[in-house]
């Protein structure tokens, strides 16, 4: 079936708690860890030992189990790096909306022209009315962005003799493959995510005239919320069969458990088509 665990499990915050919790229903496609013969000690914080199995790191990664994970020793950064699905959007939903309404009125003032730090003659202004289309140019872009991170950024195969990027690998999305079920897991906590949404920020301001910078950076900020709900919804919702997001939550399955190494649109496939890493389709088919 095409279903991945329906039920999200609670994740105790201790390490020998977590390390003791069994699931109620186990994924037939993962693996039960035995905790004497596995690679890494599940007893202790795992962050800092994946560096270690070098070579076997990917194959390890690569094999699922039905069980929590624990990232840091520190309590503080554990939880810092465990997010539960709707803080992102209570977060950065209404940022979208004050950002959407700052761009919209700052268009409304008419001062905003393309192409004036270049030619004041043949510059180009940008009425308010256009913010929706420029919305939703920050959404398509933010789509493309979407696919070059999962597949360039999280699916890079670190060096095995690499301590350094195979650890950075487990944080940044190791960890969501080798524990798909953790559902503290499955969006990007704020924190780390500011961050990263503040550096494409300024490249926007760098880029375009200001209100213009802001108004495509909205229009991705919102895209990328549509696609962390997504993401958990793909992972815990039960979509009606022959819906969009049915087709959507098969083909993320399929990535996680048969072709990690395509698939990698998550609220599209669109991407994949021009980059050929399209899942075949005769691979559903079977299923079905």
């Amino acid at each position: 079936s095409f279903s991945f665990q329906s039920d999200p499990e609670p994740v105790d915050e201790n390490v020998g708690d977590a390390a003791a919790q069994t699931p109620t229903r186990m994924d037939p496609r993962c693996k039960t860890v035995d905790v004497e013969k596995d690679l890494v000690d599940w007893q202790k914080p795992l962050l800092w030992q994946v560096g270690y199995l070098g070579e076997k790191y990917d194959e390890w990664v690569h094999q699922p189990v039905d069980r929590p994970i624990r990232l840091f020793h520190s309590d503080l950064l554990e939880s810092l790096s465990k997010t539960a699905w709707y803080v992102v959007f209570m977060v950065w939903a209404p940022v979208v909306l004050y950002l959407s309404w700052v761009s919209y009125t700052s268009l409304a003032q008419g001062n905003t022209r393309l192409f004036s730090s270049f030619t004041t003659e043949y510059s180009i202004p940008v009425h308010k009315y256009y913010f929706p289309f420029i919305f939703l140019l920050g959404m398509f872009l933010w789509s493309l962005l979407e696919y070059l991170i999962h597949r360039f950024v999280f699916h890079m195969k670190p060096p095995a003799s690499n301590y350094y990027l195979i650890t950075l690998h487990f944080l940044l999305h190791g960890q969501h493959h080798k524990s798909p079920f953790d559902s503290s897991r499955l969006v990007f906590p704020p924190v780390p995510a500011s961050l990263v949404i503040g550096f494409f920020y300024g490249v926007l301001q760098l880029l375009l005239p200001e209100v213009l910078g802001l108004s495509v950076f909205v229009g991705g900020l919102c895209g990328y919320v549509v696609y962390d709900m997504m993401h958990y919804y793909l992972h815990y919702g039960s979509p009606k069969k022959g819906t969009y997001l049915y087709g959507l939550k098969a083909y993320h399955v399929k990535h996680h458990f048969e072709h990690q190494k395509s698939g990698f649109g998550i609220s599209t496939r669109f991407w994949d088509h021009p980059f050929r890493t399209l899942i075949p389709e005769e691979t559903f088919e079977k299923e079905d």
